[in-house]
């Protein structure tokens, strides 16, 4: 029975994510067909900082009124928005309205605003239910918004999203033998069944999420042992005959746990600044730039980083099942190794459409290497981080979320301005482009 509870945790930890990667995913396909072109991709980039709204107003529920806002009814009702979100997308996406002269995509952006606002939200949500389960459930949730990025990126590998063939430039002098024009594909399923399948992975989620609610076997697997983890927070509750993990949120509860308890107020500013820089690394500074860092050395190269990279993440959640380490000391290390790898991948974007090694194979292997390691590596520390702040109490993962959006937001917003206002970073034209080593 223990390996149903990591399935239904698994499933619910693949839906937080699976609607917003999958639309990132697909947009090579989507671009074709909508007024708004390739600003769309900053479209949703934009959509997805407004959609933090979400998150702000629980964590400030939290804050100034704890213990009134629980997670059941709120999960419920985001999954069930998503839900209905990706069948909607699936039957409207290519509608338009008028908007100030101009065709513009209005159900499409409505509708990806309601994607991204559940799961923004999953992040202060999810986690904070998941102390409601042992404390090796954790992991696994973590394996499934791991594999949030995994499965819609293989599906659109299947689909065929983002291949293109260089059709001959004939429009001057006529002879073909000008440089090749990239032409994208159209794939071998339709956008709207590939919304459909978001659809299903959503109910699936929604599914689990009545099942860890409902099922006598989920019910058992409810968190027993935390009077002895959570130190004097866990003794009090009980001395007042209230079960640890129904205990009511406080803003004060977090500081007293960390600063007074297990970790020091520096230790606490260590920990989330950590997680805010991780955060702003993996969620929105680096993905950014992935596609100026991988096309230069080909399509294949960019496939391959984008999948493995993705696989590297529930690997790396998988392997943190049997060697956790909670030292600060090796989060701090890790970190910066990642922050080394990451500073690899920027220069190359930088150098993009000529990045060094672009001519031989040895360039296209190690951007490949650091995007995986690079994703390993801070996936690994996240999930530490997850492990320390959920033996901390319930607000620490509430805070924990709310931190995760913030640094994903600053980093998105940073890179926002250099790449789609001052275009620091050039694509170059994977069919026409010509460099000298």
């Amino acid at each position: 029975m223990g390996l149903l509870i990591h399935s239904l945790v698994c499933l619910l930890g693949t839906g937080s994510w699976v609607a917003v990667n999958g639309i990132w995913v697909e947009l090579p396909l989507m671009v074709p067909s909508v007024p708004e072109g390739w600003l769309l991709p900053s479209c949703l980039t934009i959509i997805i900082q407004l959609a933090n709204v979400g998150p702000l107003a629980i964590t400030l529920a939290h804050r100034f009124q704890p213990g009134r806002l629980g997670e059941v009814g709120i999960i419920y009702a985001i999954l069930c928005l998503g839900l209905l979100a990706c069948l909607l997308l699936a039957a409207f996406w290519r509608e338009t309205s008028v908007v100030g002269g101009s065709p513009r995509s209005t159900a499409l952006l409505s509708l990806l605003f309601f994607l991204a606002l559940v799961d923004c939200t999953s992040s202060v949500t999810f986690l904070p239910y998941m102390r409601r389960l042992r404390p090796r459930y954790l992991t696994t949730y973590f394996i499934g918004e791991g594999l949030s990025g995994l499965l819609p990126g293989l599906m659109a590998l299947g689909q065929g999203a983002g291949t293109f063939r260089c059709a001959q430039n004939t429009s001057q002098g006529g002879n073909g033998t000008g440089p090749g024009q990239a032409q994208y594909e159209e794939g071998r399923f339709s956008v709207t069944a590939f919304f459909s399948f978001l659809g299903g992975m959503m109910a699936l989620c929604l599914t689990a999420f009545v099942l860890l609610n409902h099922l006598p076997t989920a019910k058992r697997a409810r968190a027993k042992e935390e009077p002895h983890r959570a130190g004097g927070n866990a003794g009090a509750a009980k001395g007042k005959g209230v079960a640890p993990d129904e205990r009511p949120t406080s803003g004060a509860s977090l500081s007293g746990s960390f600063c007074s308890g297990t970790y020091s107020c520096s230790q606490v500013a260590y920990i989330f600044g950590l997680l805010s820089w991780v955060n702003a690394l993996t969620n929105g500074i680096l993905p950014a730039i992935q596609s100026y860092s991988c096309l230069p050395y080909g399509n294949l190269t960019y496939h391959l980083s984008a999948t493995l990279a993705a696989l590297a993440n529930p690997l790396a959640c998988f392997l943190g099942m049997f060697l956790p380490n909670r030292s600060l000391v090796l989060m701090g290390l890790l970190s910066l190794a990642g922050t080394l790898l990451a500073c690899y991948i920027m220069a190359m974007a930088v150098l993009s459409p000529c990045p060094l090694l672009r001519n031989g194979p040895l360039g296209a292997i190690l951007i490949v290497v650091c995007w995986v390691l690079f994703i390993g590596i801070l996936s690994y520390v996240k999930l530490m981080i997850g492990i320390i702040l959920r033996d901390e109490g319930h607000s620490a993962l509430v805070w924990c979320g709310a931190v995760v959006q913030l640094g994903s937001m600053v980093g998105a917003l940073a890179m926002f301005p250099l790449v789609s206002i001052y275009n620091l970073f050039r694509s170059g034209d994977p069919c026409g482009t010509t460099c000298s080593d």
